[in-house]
């Protein structure tokens, strides 16, 4: 044999560490798989970073041990083994079979026992070991040929580390353990003796041994205990002893590496969702490579794969992939052939690759198509390769493409083509015939499985590795725009993507159809929404710069005037941004006191927290005003103004369908939905978004349509009444909360009912409730219990609504839009609580996502039908924003008003609130 260390992994102990490190990740299924996510990941970065010749991955096998026939009440003190870490064995071990990794277990005996047996036989054999382990009962094993290896912390014990660590050397690791007894194993020790005592007698005694030899020499209460325990220390010594004579069967020899099975691998990846290493698999090609090539780990900070929480859903099986033939077109005549193919096609897939991103910037560098799955093509258009044929002339190509992609009657297909119509109103095109959009039919089949970008779908649903633009634009800072990529090697991805859109749509469609309420969904509000956001997209929003800069500079000086102020409280100067000087400064320091931890143990400085503390201290009160100016100053009056156009000389965000789970629309570049309402500095903001001369901004926005939609979906009588009869609601709650006459109600007892009837939409729970309100939790409790005495309806659906998620693992809103809740039935109570929370929110939120989306296409119908001069700008949750010419501002309003109360019946009103201003704060 050589002299390559041999590699023995516990993997029980990693298992369980992994089990309870990371969260509690789940497949679509509700399939538990952190815990294997965990372990697979340490095999990862070990075998990337000490590539083994022999490597051994031990499990406890199942079933009792000697140890438990030495002493019944071995391991007593353990709880049972939770349902979702034991679902994690089996495949764990499957797993690991499958990566080509030898796997013992042995019935009778524990992993450790196992693992000293392979490294006593290494030993006697002159070869160095290394136990990959947390557990600190293998420190009785190391020696000269036998280390220690915790991957977790990165951290190597030879002999000198364990006495370093321990305070005594291997051989009296026993000994240690036997006076300290273990309470995680029950094994008993000497009451009341800990590290320090047991480290104590044995440098001064030698060993457990002469210790009770000489035990009428220790005096005190320690001594008194140490006699009593003697009748057990034998018995403790035995149970914390590895056994190194197990009966084995496999030998040294057998224990080699070998080639992943590639095939099993990819079953598993694809069962697990462990998208990212699935994606490297699929990318290797290859069903037989050593172990440290197929799992590449290019270094420890590296960002590995995370399995994905996704929600219960019906998998389909991937439709059979076709041949590819793909054709890049260089002449007028293929040109020709193609236009004829997509003039007769009933659907054709469109993609456009571009300079940039920047959907306004953005210039088209050539075109791809598809009409069949397998069969696509690419025209080059505007490529910087010098080596090609020429390419054809892109303003003469468009111009031919124009009556086509303009054409309502030919229906096209997509994936994100609100990204592709705006490129195309760059070159004049106006995009029509939106007939699908793949993204979307994932988005809306179910909002919160995966995410929806192509590559990730092609993984998910096709089972096959698309290129990515990383692919043949290169990475980071050495990244090239795409007209800069050789066409030979652009052409395949820029093919590809057409046709791995209409592959998805074959995929996507079929399920679709078959749910009239979310086909209905998709045909009625999601595809349509496409043009409407395009055109807000474009027609962006003005700001004034000088006016942000202004504010940039004043905040400044506040800033500035609140880090003395706080440096003046603590006593010191420190960095009001890092958690960790926080942490020490106001506990350390300070001495206030602890009411989170972070899951490293640390007192946690996270703004919850500090909102607590603040109720009584100055400095938390102080840091959180700091925090929250500093990120007004960084995200908006300092970034705002880098981010207007030099094109247009505005500011356009992006407005994205397919992210958040209820199905309201997010924003991004900048987000312009996140600008803080409740603060004055946060106000102050919105009056430098600005109409330009001869307009004002005319902001419409739901009144309490959450509250509503509750009144409608709950049928609860007394809500009902209050908003039918025009009441204010949170009046009347209160009145009915609080059994006072309406006029009687105080503006006291009105925060009170207002914090109750939203509350109550998010699932605050009286704990919560009594945190926003300033009471103590009794009364919080007494105002929730009376709310439901008299709303009975609310609790009825409430409890309705958990139920119906717990049965079918999905809520929905009014328009038929799921949400899917694997975690409804968890174990976790933690997990399953804030899944029930979610069963009650997500109806009311998703349906006023849906309801204003149904607004913004029938007012942009509107403006576009009557030529109006006005043009919608904003959205933010409940709230549209329009420039408007002076003139029509009235008029405007009126309308928009009626469309928006009409874009949903309920059983109650829908009520929009009008205001018109020079800018969003004074409109709004």
């Amino acid at each position: 044999m050589d002299n390559t260390p041999l590699v023995l992994v516990d993997g029980s102990s990693y298992l369980f560490r992994a089990f309870h490190a990371l969260p509690p990740l789940t497949t679509s299924r509700g399939e538990p798989s952190g815990a294997i996510f965990g372990v697979v990941n340490m095999l990862r970065k070990l075998i990337a970073e000490h590539p083994p010749e022999r490597l051994a991955v031990v499990f406890d096998a199942p079933g009792r041990t000697f140890r438990d026939d030495l002493y019944p009440a071995y391991k007593a003190n353990r709880p049972a083994m939770p349902a979702e870490l034991a679902a994690q064995i089996e495949p764990l071990h499957n797993l690991v079979r499958a990566m080509g990794l030898p796997l013992v277990m042995v019935d009778g005996v524990e992993a450790d026992d196992v693992i000293a047996t392979f490294a006593t036989q290494a030993r006697a054999q002159g070869l160095a070991t290394v136990i990959v382990t947390g557990d600190k009962d293998f420190a009785q094993l190391v020696d000269e040929r036998i280390t220690l290896l915790d991957t977790m912390k990165n951290v190597t014990m030879d002999r000198e580390g364990v006495i370093a660590k321990f305070g005594v050397p291997p051989e009296r690791i026993v000994d240690y353990l036997a006076l300290m007894g273990d309470s995680v194993d029950n094994v008993p020790g000497v009451p009341g003796v800990g590290p320090k005592t047991a480290v104590k007698w044995l440098v001064e005694y030698g060993s457990l041994d002469e210790l009770i030899g000489r035990v009428t020499e220790v005096k005190g209460k320690a001594g008194e205990n140490l006699r009593a325990a003697l009748p057990h220390l034998a018995l403790a010594r035995q149970l914390v002893t590895v056994r190194c004579d197990v009966a084995l069967p496999v030998g040294l020899a057998d224990l080699h590496p070998q080639p992943p099975d590639a095939t099993a691998l990819k079953e598993w990846f694809q069962r697990l969702e462990f998208r990212t290493w699935l994606n490297e698999l699929l990318k290797s090609q290859a069903a037989a490579l050593p172990v440290a090539d197929l799992f590449p780990l290019a270094s420890s900070s590296s960002t590995l794969a995370t399995p994905e929480t996704v929600a219960a859903t019906k998998r389909e099986e991937p439709l059979p992939a076709p041949t590819r033939h793909y054709q890049t077109v260089w002449t007028v005549e293929a040109l020709e052939v193609w236009m004829g193919r997509l003039t007769a096609a009933k659907l054709f897939a469109f993609d456009t690759e571009t300079t940039e991103l920047d959907y306004i910037r953005a210039r088209i560098v050539g075109v791809s198509f598809a009409v069949e799955a397998g069969e696509a093509a690419y025209i080059p258009l505007a490529h910087l390769d010098p080596n090609a044929p020429i390419q054809l002339d892109r303003d003469q190509v468009l111009a031919r493409l124009k009556p086509l992609l303009e054409d309502p009657g030919h229906a096209k297909l997509g994936h994100n083509l609100k990204y592709d119509m705006n490129v195309l109103a760059n070159h004049g095109i106006r995009l029509a015939g939106i007939r699908h959009d793949s993204m979307l039919e994932s988005y809306v089949l179910d909002s919160t499985a995966t995410r929806h970008d192509l590559d990730a779908l092609v993984l998910k649903f096709l089972g096959e590795r698309t290129i990515h633009y990383e692919d043949v634009a290169g990475k980071g800072a050495k990244q090239i725009s795409f007209d800069q990529v050789p066409i030979d090697r652009a052409a395949e991805y820029a093919a590809e993507d057409a046709d791995i859109s209409l592959r998805l749509h074959h995929q996507f469609w079929p399920r679709l159809n078959a749910d009239e309420r979310q086909r209905e969904l998709y045909e009625t509000v999601e595809v349509p929404l496409i043009p409407v956001l395009s055109r807000m997209e474009r027609n962006g929003i003005l700001i004034d710069s000088a006016a942000l800069r202004t504010q940039s500079r004043e905040l400044a000086v506040r800033l500035f005037k609140l880090e003395k102020t706080c440096h003046r409280l603590a006593g010191c100067v420190f960095n009001l941004s890092s958690p960790k000087q926080i942490q020490e400064i106001l506990f350390e320091r300070m001495k206030l006191p602890i009411h989170e931890r972070t899951p490293t143990g640390q007192p946690s400085t996270a703004e919850s927290v500090l909102e607590q503390l603040a109720a009584e201290y100055e400095l938390p009160r102080l840091l959180l005003t700091h925090r929250g100016l500093a990120k007004l100053r960084s995200t908006y009056t300092e970034r705002l103004p880098e981010q207007v156009s030099t094109t247009t000389g505005r500011v356009h965000t992006s407005f994205h369908q397919a992210v958040a789970a209820t199905g309201r629309l997010s924003s991004s570049d900048p987000n312009l939905q996140n600008i803080p309402i409740r603060t004055p500095e946060g106000r102050r903001i919105r009056t430098a978004f600005i109409a330009p001369p001869g307009y004002q901004l005319l902001s419409a926005d739901y009144s309490q349509i959450e509250l509503r939609i509750m009144a409608h979906l709950s049928g609860d009588p007394g809500l009902v009444a209050a908003f039918a009869a025009g009441r204010d609601v949170h009046r009347a709650t209160a009145a009915e909360v609080f059994g006072v006459p309406l006029e009687n109600v105080s503006d006291e007892q009105r925060r009170s009912a207002k914090a109750i009837n939203f509350g109550l939409l998010y699932g605050m729970s009286a704990f919560g409730l009594a945190r926003q309100l300033g009471i103590d939790r009794g009364s919080a409790q007494r105002y929730v219990d009376l709310y439901f005495v008299r709303y009975v309806g609310v609790r009825r659906f409430m409890d309705d609504i958990r139920a119906m998620a717990r049965k079918h693992g999905f809520v929905e809103t009014l328009y038929g839009r799921r949400l899917y809740l694997p975690e409804i039935n968890s174990r976790n109570r933690q997990r399953r609580e804030y899944a029930e929370r979610t069963a009650i929110n997500a109806p009311m939120q998703g349906t006023a996502a849906d309801i204003i989306k149904r607004a913004m296409i029938r007012v942009d119908y509107w403006l576009e039908e009557m030529g109006v001069k006005a043009r919608m700008v904003l959205q933010v949750h409940d709230e549209l924003v329009l420039e408007v010419a002076e003139e029509e501002v009235q008029m405007v309003g009126e309308q928009v008003r009626a469309i928006m109360a009409s874009a949903a019946q309920l059983a109650v009103p829908l009520e929009v609130d009008v205001g018109v201003g020079r800018n969003w704060e004074a409109a709004h």
